[in-house]
Formats: structure tokens, C-alpha cells, sequence
């Protein structure tokens, strides 16, 4: 059953650099999934892409998506994050929200799609928490 709130016990899957699979709709109505790398500030969560991918597309005409975020430590525990896209800015012309997502997640170099990177904010609406394919009570 899904929750309004975090699972206090889940709050490092979102804390940590963990990869997020990001499933959006396409417009003909099939499913998307990405992974992705994200941010969290406890309220919020914000990925990085580009207005030329479908990812970008998808967004545009249905902003609802779900996240799974999978604890590298126990596969059987797993975080389902449900909202919908609040905003979607450019980033600013160094790319500076992408860089901090490559120092999060211990990378750095060149930035592709700089000129066309955006920044996206994702509000949740329910958290669904997982543990060995039990639904852990929010």
C-alpha cells in the first residue's frame, strides 16, 4: 500500500547516489523506463536531461512518473516513489545542476547536451516501500 510519507527507514535510498529507474508514458500510451541519476533535498527530487531525447517528449504530454530506487546492499529492498514532474527549467549555461549530480555520483568531464540540459523537479505523492516483496507499512 502506498503512503503519503517516507518510510524513515527508506530515507537513505533517496540520501545516497543510488541510480533511479524513472518510468514515464510515451504519447501512443506505452511505458518508458530510464536510469537515472538524481538528487534529493527532502522534499523534492531533481534529475538532469535534455529537450532533444523522448524522455523529454514523454514528459510534455503526461508529467505523472514513478521511480524505483534499489538498495545495492539488499535487492529485496527497494523504494517505488510515484509523483508528478513540478517544473522543468534550463540548467544555466555551465551546466552547473548537471555538475553536481557527476560529483554526487563521483564522475566528472565534459558535459553533453550543455546547450540543451534541463533541470527536472519531481514532486512525490506517495512512497511505496518494499522489503522482501513485502510492502513495508508507511
Amino acid at each position: 500500500m502506498a503512503s503519503d510519507e517516507l518510510p524513515a527507514t527508506y530515507r537513505d535510498l533517496l540520501e545516497r547516489p543510488l541510480f533511479a529507474h524513472l518510468a514515464t508514458v510515451r504519447p501512443d500510451g506505452s511505458p518508458q523506463s530510464s536510469v537515472m541519476w538524481f538528487g534529493w533535498d527532502g522534499s523534492r527530487i531533481r534529475m538532469t536531461h535534455t529537450k532533444t531525447r523522448q524522455k523529454f517528449a514523454n514528459l510534455a504530454v503526461e508529467p505523472r512518473v514513478a521511480l524505483s530506487i534499489v538498495d545495492p546492499e539488499d535487492p529485496y529492498r527497494f523504494l517505488e516513489v510515484r509523483g508528478v514532474v513540478e517544473s522543468i527549467e534550463d540548467d544555466d549555461a555551465q551546466a552547473s545542476f548537471y555538475r553536481q549530480l557527476q560529483a554526487r555520483y563521483g564522475r566528472d568531464g565534459a558535459v553533453s547536451g550543455q546547450s540543451v540540459r534541463v533541470v527536472i523537479t519531481v514532486r512525490p505523492e506517495s512512497f511505496v516501500a518494499v522489503r522482501g516483496g513485502k510492502v513495508v507499512p508507511g
